[in-house]
Order: structure tokens, then C-alpha cells, then sequence
């Protein structure tokens, strides 16, 4: 993986970028951003790893993740938040994000609002191009997160997504992020120099 074209395309792109040795260096950087305010969270197994929301809600912040508390609620509140964090599935080193859902939550709180979004992920997502990142959010991520859950589906058997039609699929769409949404006060990308995350 090339982590400074990475870097210089996400840019070009418009996304702002913070790049860290460790997940510890990127927390303290975060906490120092986020400070005082809501913050919904998107299902991510990197923010779970990083220990994130104890750590958020220590800081000031009002938290709101389904994870801790599930339910539509809560779900309404994450995307409603001030500032919304999420993982990623996969980011080409032409800077697209991608990431796949089987509610749409996640997707829907890095995609509309007046807020500031951040998409954390461990320099292990990075994939050369973007069909090899479309690749991973399927065949690598989504088997993972799947395999999560109780659901009955094909890719559990060979760890390859089929494109299934089962009722318990929970990868119902997928979302490509070419560039900061209209009205978004920043969307900004945390790289980590470690495998985090599925």
C-alpha cells in the first residue's frame, strides 16, 4: 500500500487528513477535537478497538451508539449528533471510501447533515485501486461483520461474498464517498498505522 498517495489523493479530494503512528496517538488527537458536544458513532469494530466512546464520554461529549444502547432511538440521536465517527470497509489509494450497511444508519451519518464527520480506520483498509477496495468491503469486511451475527448466510461457508438474496443479509448497500457531502462542516479521515477493525 502507498499511504502518502493515499494521503494526497483523499486531499485532492477535498477530505482533511490526519495520519498516526498509533491508536493511542490518534485518541488524544481526537479528544482534543472533540470536546464538549453530541457525537453519534456508526457500527465500527476500529472505534470498539480504540476504546473510543468511554473515552469520549470522559471528555464532555454527549454519546450516542447503539452498540452501548440499542434501539431506534438511539439511532436517530447517533446521525442527529453534532459530530458523527465511523469506520471504513475499504479506501482506495485513489482516496474513495467505501463502506457497506445493512440498516443504513452508518451510511446515512456520513452522508447528510451540517456536521463534522470523522472516518477512522487502520492503515490495513487501503487497497490500490478502487475495484481491489470494493473487493475487501465484500469479501473481507462483510464476511467478517456477518460472521458477527446469528444470520444464515452463504458467505460464512467460503468467505466470499455471493450477492445473496437472503432475508438475514445485512449488506443492503454500499456507499462511496468521492468527496465531502454538500453542508458538511468537515469530513476528515484518521489514519492509523495499525490493523484495526474487520
Amino acid at each position: 500500500m502507498d499511504i502518502e498517495k493515499t494521503i494526497k489523493n483523499l486531499e485532492a479530494r477535498r477530505f482533511s487528513v490526519r495520519h498516526f503512528a498509533t491508536g493511542d496517538d490518534a485518541c488524544r488527537y481526537l479528544l482534543g477535537e472533540i470536546k464538549n458536544t453530541s457525537v453519534g458513532i456508526g457500527g465500527s469494530k476500529t472505534v470498539d478497538q480504540l476504546g473510543l466512546f468511554d473515552k469520549l464520554c470522559e471528555n464532555g461529549n454527549e454519546v450516542f451508539w447503539h452498540w452501548r444502547e440499542p434501539g431506534f432511538d438511539t439511532l436517530y440521536k447517533e446521525n442527529a449528533a453534532k459530530v458523527f465517527i465511523s469506520g471504513a470497509n475499504a479506501i482506495s489509494e485513489d482516496g474513495e471510501i467505501i463502506n457497506i450497511d445493512g440498516r443504513g444508519n452508518r451510511l446515512a451519518g456520513q452522508v447528510f447533515g451540517e456536521k463534522t464527520v470523522y472516518i477512522i480506520a487502520g492503515t490495513n483498509k487501503i487497497c490500490p485501486d478502487f475495484e481491489s477496495a470494493v473487493s475487501r468491503a465484500r469479501n473481507v469486511a462483510a464476511v467478517l461483520n456477518c460472521k458477527r451475527f446469528p444470520a444464515k448466510t452463504p458467505c460464512k461457508l467460503d468467505d466470499k461474498c455471493h450477492d445473496c438474496r437472503s432475508p438475514e443479509r445485512i449488506c443492503n448497500a454500499m456507499l462511496v464517498l468521492w468527496g465531502p457531502m454538500m453542508d458538511m462542516e468537515k469530513v476528515e479521515v484518521v489514519l492509523i498505522d495499525e490493523e484495526l477493525g474487520m
